[in-house]
């Protein structure tokens, strides 16, 4: 029969170093990787999963082409070990982030645009606090970076997350934990663009002129549906995509030599280099306004380094958006 996982003597007789061992083994999805991070012989690791195993009830992890798969209960359970163990290694050992003496490696998730309008004020902070540490940015695909943070594929991920912060506001409201923690940075507005000479960049733009022509669509994922597209669904309208990028900077400059239309954020256009070859005009509907947010697993929240980055994200935003 197999274990209680929630009697409280397995807890109590439970060695935590297993769970180091099926941390390790969870994020590396090989026994072999894992042992070598912890030190330890392959057999090793195979035995202490073996007694977690047992303790737990479940499986946690099987064998899966080159690599280990999670069971259902390994994935539930993993976040509050990670957290668990992260936690206790820092009041233990603490480890104070002194960003003049650090080398440290931060990830971003972020679109061109944003890291466009965050960067430069972000590089002077390193420049001047912490000339150790540096960036890197890694292009945001999603509308919804949980996995991003879960996985620790990103430190930070910085974007317009609608579904997120809906989640988040009614896990609060139902006193559920809340897993991710998020900041706004800045609201931003979108606008229809073309290039200056384009037949609608004078005279009214109204929303049938705006559907009857040709557009481009900027979309992270490559889906050819996006946020303007699900407002136009609502008014029961429809416009003609026939070209979709991944990236603002292209679309910048496909318009500025097409008779193409798109929907860049406003703040963004100036930045481009080719601001005076376009022409912004208000969007000829209601769109919801647009939050930028910075957003992170709240296993990070009390890490110094972790919130020195935040506070350096901050005042970037506070700089560009000051000007």
């Amino acid at each position: 029969m197999a274990s209680d996982p929630f009697n409280p003597l397995n807890f109590r007789t439970l060695d935590l170093n297993l769970l180091r061992v099926f941390d390790e083994v969870m994020a590396e999805r090989s026994l072999t990787r894992a042992a070598r991070n912890l030190s330890l012989t392959q057999p090793a690791v195979s035995n202490a999963l073996r007694r977690l195993r047992e303790t737990l009830g479940d499986e946690l992890v099987q064998r899966s082409g080159q690599g280990m798969a999670p069971t259902p209960r390994a994935l539930a359970i993993w976040p509050a070990v990670r957290e668990a163990l992260q936690q206790l290694q820092e009041s233990l050992v603490p480890n104070e982030f002194v960003p003049g003496q650090a080398n440290t490696t931060f990830v971003l998730a972020m679109a061109d645009a944003t890291a466009a309008e965050l960067m430069p004020g972000l590089v002077e902070t390193l420049e001047r606090e912490a000339p150790g540490v540096s960036i890197r940015v890694v292009p945001l695909t999603t509308r919804d970076p949980r996995r991003l943070l879960d996985e620790e594929t990103c430190d930070l991920a910085i974007g317009y997350f609608p579904s997120l912060l809906a989640d988040l506001t009614a896990s609060e409201q139902s006193g559920e934990p809340l897993p991710f923690s998020h900041q706004r940075l800045y609201d931003g507005e979108y606008v229809c663009v073309m290039r200056r000479d384009h037949a609608l960049a004078t005279g009214p733009f109204t929303l049938n002129r705006f559907c009857a022509a040709r557009h481009m669509l900027v979309s992270f994922s490559g889906r050819p549906y996006g946020f303007i597209d699900e407002a136009l669904a609502s008014l029961g309208r429809k416009r003609q995509v026939v070209l979709t990028v991944n990236q603002f900077f292209t679309a910048g400059r496909v318009v500025a030599n097409s008779n193409l239309l798109t929907v860049l954020p406003r703040h963004f256009v100036r930045v481009t280099g080719i601001a005076e070859q376009l022409v912004l005009r208000p969007l000829p509907f209601d769109v919801s306004p647009v939050h930028v947010d910075a957003v992170w697993h709240r296993r990070s929240r009390q890490r110094s380094a972790h919130m020195w980055l935040r506070q350096a994200v901050v005042r970037a935003a506070d700089q560009a958006f000051s000007a």
